[in-house]
Parts: C-alpha cells; sequence; structure tokens
C-alpha cells in the first residue's frame, strides 16, 4: 500500500523532522481534530525506514508533550512496513485551537499553513459558540435504541432525503458527532426525550379572568418536540372561542386567533428557547389574551423593537432551526415575526423575568365575530345533552369521536365541551392520553 499524503496524513522521512513533525501534527488537529503521522516514509510515499529505539520513542513523546499546546496523548508505535522499521503517531483532539512552538497552523491539503491573527480569532470564536450551543451538544446517554426509527422515518420523507438506516439518515441530517446521537436528536425523534431532558415538557392553563387568580383547567404534556408543538396549538383551539361562516354549501368553524399567526409564535418558542433553563414553554389562556411563552430572553443582542421593524434573528439553536427548515417550519430570513403581525397585527411581545412572550389579544375578535359566536353557542346548547348522554355511555370517547357521532365539526365540539366545563356540568379528569370525562350534575332533557 503506497501512502500519500493528505489533510490528515503526513509523512516525514526521519525524526530530524521532529519539529516540522509537530506543526504538521498542530495543523492537522486545528483543521480535522485528528490525524496520522509515519517517521521512515518519504513524501512522495517511498518507505525508507527509521533507526528505531525506546530512546526515539521517548524523544518524539517528549517533543510533543513540550511544544504542543494544549496537551495531546497519540498513540506512538514501532511499525514495519515494506519490510522496514518505522514509527506511527495517531492523535486526536477537539480543544482547538492547537498551537506548536507558540503558533496556530492548519493543514490545507497536504501543507502546514500558518494562521493569521483573524483565521485564529474566527477558531476561537466558533470553538465558544459551538460550546455554548446545547443543540449541537452529545448526549452521551442516550443510545439509537431510544429513537423512533417512524418518527426519523417521517422526518427523512419531509425533508425529502432517502432513508437507508438510522445512522445514514442522522449522519445526513449533522446529527451524530463521534458516534454520540446530538441533544436535537433525541429531542426531535426521542421515544422519551424528558427522560434526557426534564424540561422537554409543554404546561398549559386556562384561567377564569383577566390574571391568574382562578384556574379553571391545566394540562402538563411530554413528548418529543414536534408531539409539544401539536398540544399547543390544540390546547388553543380547544380553549378560545369558535366563530362560523359558510363557505359556497359548507359551513366553516372561524377562530378568534388566526391559526397561523399563534402556530408561528408556538414554533418560535420551542425552536429558540433556553433549553439549559429547566422552565418548559407554556401556554397560558386567559379571558382576555393568550400568552406564549419560552424560557430564555432574545438571543444575540436583540431588542423587541428590532425583530418587529428590521425582520432580523439571531438563533440561539442553529442546529435545531435547521432541522426545522429542512420540512419548511422555520424561514431562514428572521420573518416568523413579520408572518404573526401579518395575521395578527394587534399580537404583541415583551420579555418579563427570563422569558420571550408573545401575546394574541381576544377581545378585538370576539367582537367581530360575535354575531357568529351566538350561533355557535346556540349549537353548543342543543348538543349538550346529547354529549352529556355519549359521554355517560363512555367516559373516555374523544372529541373527534363526539364529533362524527353528532356530524359536527370538531372544533364545534370542542367549544360546547368547553362551554359545560365552564357552566360546572363537566369535568376532564387526567389529559387527553389516558384521562376520561366525569358528569357532575344531570341536567333536565333539552330539546333536540
Amino acid at each position: 500500500m503506497l501512502l500519500q499524503e493528505s489533510e490528515n496524513l503526513e509523512l516525514k522521512v526521519s525524526t530530524s523532522e521532529l519539529k516540522e513533525a509537530v506543526i504538521s501534527i498542530c495543523a492537522m488537529l486545528n483543521k480535522q481534530q485528528r490525524g496520522v503521522l509515519y517517521f521512515g516514509v518519504k513524501n512522495n510515499g517511498s518507505v525508507i525506514g527509521q533507526a528505531v529505539s525506546e530512546k526515539t520513542l521517548r524523544d518524539i513523546s517528549r517533543s510533543i508533550a513540550e511544544h504542543l499546546e494544549p496537551k495531546v496523548y497519540p498513540v506512538i508505535s514501532k511499525i514495519a512496513l515494506a519490510g522496514r522499521q518505522c514509527v506511527k503517531l495517531e492523535f486526536s483532539g477537539q480543544t482547538t485551537p492547537y498551537f506548536a512552538y507558540g503558533r496556530a497552523y492548519i493543514r490545507v491539503s497536504d501543507e502546514d499553513r500558518r494562521l493569521s491573527a483573524k483565521e485564529l480569532e474566527n477558531i476561537i470564536l466558533e470553538k465558544h459558540r459551538k460550546n455554548l450551543s446545547w443543540d449541537a451538544e452529545p448526549q452521551k446517554k442516550a443510545k439509537l435504541s431510544d429513537l423512533s426509527v417512524a418518527k426519523l422515518k417521517r422526518f427523512v420523507a419531509l425533508a425529502g432525503l432517502s432513508y437507508k438506516s438510522p445512522e445514514n439518515s442522522l449522519e445526513k441530517l449533522g446529527l451524530l458527532a463521534e458516534k454520540h446521537l446530538l441533544n436535537t436528536a433525541v429531542l426531535l425523534f426521542g421515544k422519551e426525550p424528558v427522560k434526557f431532558f426534564p424540561n422537554a415538557r409543554l404546561r398549559c392553563a386556562m384561567f377564569g379572568g383577566k390574571d391568574s387568580a382562578v384556574i379553571v383547567d391545566r394540562q402538563e404534556y411530554s413528548g418529543d418536540i414536534f408531539y409539544l408543538i401539536a398540544q399547543a396549538q390544540d390546547y388553543i383551539l380547544k380553549n378560545i372561542h369558535l366563530g362560523m361562516r359558510v363557505q359556497g354549501l359548507y359551513r366553516e368553524d372561524v377562530p378568534e386567533i388566526t391559526p397561523e399567526a399563534f402556530r408561528e409564535a408556538i414554533i418560535n418558542a420551542f425552536c429558540h428557547r433556553d433549553y439549559r433553563e429547566y422552565d418548559a414553554v407554556s401556554i397560558a389562556v386567559f379571558k382576555d389574551r393568550v400568552e406564549i411563552r419560552s424560557p430564555g430572553g432574545l438571543y444575540g443582542g436583540l431588542t423587541i423593537a428590532q425583530i418587529k421593524k428590521e425582520s432580523v434573528s439571531r438563533r440561539r439553536n442553529e442546529l435545531l432551526a435547521e432541522m426545522f427548515f429542512r420540512i419548511r417550519y422555520v424561514e431562514k430570513w428572521g420573518r416568523g415575526i413579520s408572518l404573526i403581525l401579518a395575521r395578527e397585527p394587534a399580537a404583541r411581545f415583551k420579555e418579563i423575568a427570563g422569558l420571550f412572550v408573545s401575546v394574541f389579544p381576544r377581545q378585538h375578535a370576539a367582537r367581530q365575530i360575535k354575531p357568529i359566536q351566538k350561533t355557535a353557542q346556540k349549537i353548543a346548547q342543543k348538543t349538550a345533552q346529547k354529549i352529556i348522554a355519549i359521554i355517560q355511555r363512555s367516559n373516555s370517547v374523544t372529541t373527534r369521536e363526539i364529533a362524527a357521532k353528532l356530524n359536527l365539526s370538531v372544533r364545534t365540539i370542542a367549544y360546547a365541551l368547553q362551554e359545560l366545563k365552564k357552566s360546572g356540568r363537566l369535568v376532564r379528569i387526567g389529559g387527553d392520553k389516558g384521562g376520561y370525562w366525569k358528569t357532575l350534575t344531570k341536567s333536565k332533557k333539552e330539546p333536540n
């Protein structure tokens, strides 16, 4: 086998080139974070051999220890190539930048080039950025078996990629580091992400007034990030008013807050939150507004005025944002706030106690659909007793199943269920999964 110099392979004639060898090790570490070097081989690949003794190996080890920073501990071995004795060094390290004899070098093809001050500054900045990036950190406790292959396959299909194996797909997506799953992989595709991240949760609450004094309903969800986004959307839709309008021959439900607007805010909350904070993303539904709260304020020195006026963004979780972009959940142009305001001009944003909060007023929308809302109320009143009867027959029945039985929309039934809860005739025990309904009073039969 003829050896050939490359970005991670260097050939030296003998240990008389030991200083140059240390520089080559430094350059390869700064470029590839690993490499191999041989003594006793010409740079054209011809093996000429090298006298190797215990002292030879000690001198190599000592020179690397004294003249290379940060410290590297290579594997140094005496080997035979083409029947001649040679020395082989294998090394790796992640603590860039590395310095040889007080200077930094980088590998360019098969050459070692000294780094400029600007290039060195960029390496240092990139290192700190990666060190601060939670989403790109390896989750060394997680294994491939902790991921859902079905979730990964769905994502790969949505991203327009071909699926061969979990390892291959994760490699293509950049979600593996030295065979360790990155945090983003576990958050997106984990069977139970909460086992590794206690804050991989969503907290939701509905309040009876304009403050948090009276809690009408409270739910908590855990799961992968796509599941949590879906639950957040459903919770808001279930707990805001629904009007109706006629579209051609069909009746169409009209939420008082545009779903596209609060969906964008929910996605932003999960995409840009600070995952080092123990707190969870939360949804708070008040009588006059809906708030979507995300742990961690704006990132990179941005202000609320800037994100509203300039349409710029700085991403705290670049890798997670890249995954969302691949399946068109977000854009790369920082237009999320503009899209929200285009659909809900009265929406506002604030930072408080380390939270970024998106606020969607309900009152103006409720006034606009008031006549429509009365229609919804009439339907809810007419179907109330039918819903109670269905629940009494099967208290684990779902909203969708009730809607199918009564030939009404899911949103209309969700509104009716909410009205029954508000009136004290119905209560939900437990969450959407595994929970059940309980009727509190027997009502007089209402007209069909």
